[in-house]
């Protein structure tokens, strides 16, 4: 097929089409006429798309037959119905995206941590340089521990829930700055491991291990994924490819900024956990069974049903009909 011909035949059919998308009270004549007109432009794309595959007048087409079905069906669609689709393709393809930032940005915050910890409980000037002794052996032995009970569970988990989910989203939102996560997950590293450090000069380490554990499996992976979504933001912007930035930050923005939202049920999670677990006197294998069965549930999340939409073409991105219709680059 000449797709050439048929836009020199077609164009003022599509033309009108266009117009009667585009007009404010149809007659019940023009409503007729519209579905006529829409339902050959639908026919006209499909051959152009048959013959010729992916092409400028195909997609000149899909964006006037996505008005005209704006126009015909007159309501944005149901929240509800979206909802499945947002928790079964949307989310997990986005977090499957970001499996192996992930893994990166994991090993990283752990050899930083690791090296804080093992540089401060081996250097006792440095913990002198962090308070006077008696403060400091006073956290190790109280004040570690007292920080999970001293508050009730529903407030002590409500709190550092919302504190968590503003720290990821943060890392999401304003990873374009390639800055932010960084600076988060370095802050958060070194005072781990200080944390680490402190409690390890004291003969405390297996006190800190066991009391971070059992929420911090899930709570400090939420925080990874976070910061790798973010910096996937900004890599976008720095390597956009054959788009332009803008539409390389567009479209890694939209598919990734659902990852924000999702995070916060994994930290409510983890909240709950912090607040009602970790400060109970229970057997320590049951406290971090409890942590480790929420983490596995987070990856089998994250890379099987990931896997699966991604292997459905999801991207975590909107539909073409909810972005709207791409602009063909070359390449």
């Amino acid at each position: 097929m000449d797709l050439d011909a048929l836009t020199a035949a077609r164009r003022q059919e599509w033309e009108r089409l266009d117009e009667l998308s585009g007009t404010r009270r149809l007659s019940g004549a023009e409503v007729d006429e519209l579905v006529t007109r829409y339902r050959a432009a639908s026919a006209d794309l499909a051959d152009a798309k048959t013959s010729a595959g992916r092409s400028i007048q195909g997609d000149y087409i899909s964006t006037m037959l996505a008005r005209a079905r704006l126009r015909l069906t007159g309501a944005p669609e149901n929240v509800l119905r979206q909802i499945p689709r947002f928790f079964v393709l949307q989310l997990p393809a986005a977090l499957y995206r970001v499996r192996w930032a992930t893994l990166a940005i994991a090993l990283g915050f752990t050899a930083v941590a690791t090296i804080v910890a093992l540089w401060v409980s081996g250097d006792p000037a440095l913990v002198a340089s962090l308070g006077s002794r008696a403060q400091l052996e006073n956290y190790a032995e109280n004040e570690f521990t007292e920080y999970y009970s001293e508050n009730p569970a529903a407030v002590f988990a409500g709190t550092v829930w919302t504190n968590n989910a503003w720290i990821a989203a943060q890392c999401v939102l304003f990873g374009v700055t390639g800055i932010w996560p960084i600076m988060v997950l370095v802050q958060n590293a070194v005072g781990v491991g200080t944390a680490a450090g402190i409690m390890a000069a004291f003969d405390r380490a297996d006190v800190f291990v066991l009391y971070i554990l059992p929420h911090g499996l899930l709570e400090l992976t939420s925080i990874f994924v976070a910061a790798a979504a973010g910096l996937q933001i900004f890599w976008a912007w720095v390597a956009p490819g054959a788009r332009t930035r803008g539409e390389a930050l567009a479209a890694t923005g939209r598919s990734l900024a659902t990852i924000a939202i999702g995070l916060v049920f994994a930290l409510g999670v983890s909240g709950l956990i912090e607040g009602f677990v970790t400060a109970q006197p229970w057997q320590w294998p049951v406290k971090i069974g409890i942590g480790a069965v929420a983490l596995g549930l987070f990856l089998a999340y994250m890379l099987v049903v990931g896997r699966r939409a991604s292997r459905l073409d999801e991207t975590g991105d909107l539909t073409e009909y909810e972005a709207g219709t791409p602009t063909l680059v070359a390449g």
